[in-house]
């Protein structure tokens, strides 16, 4: 099944990694509350410190526009990222590929 993947790039000062990422520790439970949601990761960059990305996997474009941005899960997700919106550098939605595999080391990552 091909899914939609939605990346946000977000670049975040130092000084407010801790806010940020306290933020999206309460986003998420909306995002997990949330039909539309399959499945959701933020990563912080190891190169550039001020980097990050979100990758949430949706059931498609539909469902999270009008699904889950119009939903009732959608005002209590808003609320707690609005402070970082403007630190927003990408923002698109990307379709799967039946380009996927696993590497040697699946099943063998550091905790």
């Amino acid at each position: 099944m091909a899914t939609t993947v939605e990346y946000i790039r977000y670049r975040i000062a130092l000084d407010d990694q801790k806010a940020f990422e306290g933020a999206y520790t309460q986003a998420a439970q909306a995002l997990a509350a949330a039909p539309e949601c399959i499945d959701y990761e933020l990563s912080h960059c190891q190169e550039e410190a001020e980097r990050y990305i979100l990758r949430i996997r949706w059931t498609s474009v539909e469902d999270h526009l009008q699904g889950f941005r119009k939903g009732e899960h959608f005002p209590a997700f808003f609320s707690a990222i609005r402070p970082f919106v403007s630190s927003i550098e990408e923002m698109q939605h990307y379709v799967t590929t039946d380009v996927v595999g696993t590497g040697k080391a699946a099943g063998q990552e550091r905790q």
